[in-house]
């Protein structure tokens, strides 16, 4: 355990860890076996030891936590390489606009979708017994999830709303995103076109999560109440 703490950051771990996501899950054991994927020169012959993963990463679901969060952070940096069509010669790439990034991100959770109310649910459980009785799960996660992408989006598509403007554009396209996310965990082949019905008439959007009931009540009344206080409907 010594040489990987001294040689491996936990930074480039992760980042070996997350193509590991789709086989392993957002597991301990995804974050053990990172350490294979490294270069020839640095080359380990086994997955590091629970010990060694705790070390790094943090004890029990913290080391899960770590990894979801790390890959929800690459989730947000991909949505800046949304592929445009090519410009005309001499002329700059045009911005993205906010359904291609939007659909993008949905894309994004392809790759991992079936892990994911698993790893939500990690997020939103409290990490202390005094937490956990006060509140059974916590939507703070799930805010910063939605208002992270939103505010992506934005940024990316070159949103230019100033004032209260600015805070209603992203709290529309938060509770449009979260939504539509949510909708593709129980409907994965018709997600996409979802967001666009909800991008189209975003008036539909109070009826349709009331639909989605994968996360549990408390999570779920948590997340409907933000997308109601954004005013999109």
């Amino acid at each position: 355990m010594a040489r990987v703490l001294t040689r491996f950051t936990s930074v480039r771990l992760l980042k070996l860890a997350l193509p590991l996501i789709p086989t392993h899950g957002f597991t301990r054991a995804a974050l053990a076996e990172s350490v294979l994927a490294l270069p020839a020169s640095s080359q380990h012959t086994a997955p590091l030891s629970d010990t060694a993963v705790s070390a790094l990463f943090g004890e029990g679901d913290d080391a899960r936590r770590t990894l979801i969060n790390a890959w929800l952070a690459e989730g947000i940096s991909q949505m800046g390489k949304t592929p445009s069509s090519a410009p005309p010669l001499g002329q700059a790439s045009p911005r993205p606009s906010i359904r291609d990034i939007l659909h993008q991100r949905l894309r994004y959770n392809e790759q991992a979708l079936q892990y994911l109310p698993e790893a939500f649910a990690c997020l939103a459980t409290p990490t202390s017994i005094t937490s956990m009785m006060l509140t059974p799960l916590d939507p703070v996660p799930a805010v910063k999830h939605a208002v992270g992408i939103a505010d992506e989006a934005c940024c990316v598509s070159g949103d230019q709303s100033l004032q209260l403007s600015w805070y209603a554009r992203r709290a529309a396209l938060a509770g449009i995103y979260t939504a539509a996310e949510l909708h593709q965990l129980a409907s994965p082949k018709t997600a996409h076109a979802f967001l666009d019905s909800l991008l189209a008439s975003s008036s539909k959007l109070h009826a349709s999560v009331e639909e989605v009931g994968l996360f549990g009540g408390y999570v779920m009344k948590s997340w409907q109440g933000i997308i109601r206080s954004s005013g999109i409907f």
